[in-house]
């Protein structure tokens, strides 16, 4: 009997739609207070799942290495709506300042490329893959922080946009979505450090621009997904089985 049961339940599983988000510490960090992973997850409670892999310090060469190890072929890809990567600001760092992290605009390119071949390969098409760019370097801010830390600055705004250039082009190039952070932050030479926190990592604001930005992608891509399970004023108190195991909400 127990058994039947079990079976029953098993069959009656809710797999919920799912959004990935891969990237480097701008990404980790996006679901702190007021961040814009923790924003589109908001949008999509009982929706769609949002999950952060995001890697803090983590550049394009290592994120192609780890990929297959956080994305793999199995029930949860048919079921995922989109994947976000974002990588470049560790990759743009300057060789000589910062060799560990550094990767060549040859190679940063290569790798976003194999890493969208991989997410095909497991049946997640281009149309779901979203690359974005690195923001903006404010150098001022960022040069402060490398030399409390005792280091030279380790970055400048115009490489880091070449990577950005890289980016847009890749995603051109094998038909995915992409978001030029890079561009959109300095459109119309507007002061683009209010989006920054220490001139790298996104401030409040730059947490909310990036999750509108991505949300005019992703909202009509999300637009029909039903809530999960009904309405808690919906439920049969008397029978909760029967609103719970036989909801349309499913």
């Amino acid at each position: 009997m127990a058994g039947a049961e079990v079976g029953v339940c098993c069959r009656r599983l809710l797999l919920r739609p799912r959004i990935v988000l891969f990237g480097d510490s701008i990404t980790e960090f996006s679901f702190q207070e007021n961040g814009w992973g923790a924003s589109l997850a908001h949008r999509l409670a009982r929706k769609c799942d949002v999950l952060n892999r995001g890697l803090s310090g983590y550049n394009t060469r290592w994120a192609k290495i780890v990929l297959p190890r956080l994305i793999h072929k199995d029930s949860s890809t048919e079921n995922t709506l989109a994947v976000t990567v974002f990588f470049g600001a560790n990759d743009s760092a300057l060789k000589d300042m910062n060799p560990k992290q550094h990767v060549p605009l040859d190679e940063y390119a290569d790798n976003l490329k194999s890493m969208i071949q991989y997410l095909k390969s497991v049946n997640i098409p281009e149309d779901k893959i979203i690359l974005v760019t690195p923001p903006p370097l404010h150098e001022t801010a960022w040069e402060r922080e490398c030399t409390a830390k005792g280091e030279k600055l380790n970055r400048r705004n115009a490489t880091t946009g070449e990577y950005a250039k890289a980016c847009v082009k890749i995603a051109r190039d094998c038909g995915t979505e992409v978001v030029d952070l890079w561009t959109l932050m300095q459109t119309n030479n507007q002061d683009f450090s209010r989006y920054l926190s220490d001139g790298l990592h996104l401030s409040g604001e730059g947490n909310n621009f990036l999750a509108n930005q991505l949300w005019s992608v992703l909202e009509r891509r999300t637009l029909t997904l039903p809530l999960q399970l009904p309405y808690w004023r919906d439920v049969d108190h008397l029978h909760p089985e029967a609103s719970l195991l036989e909801s349309p909400h499913k």
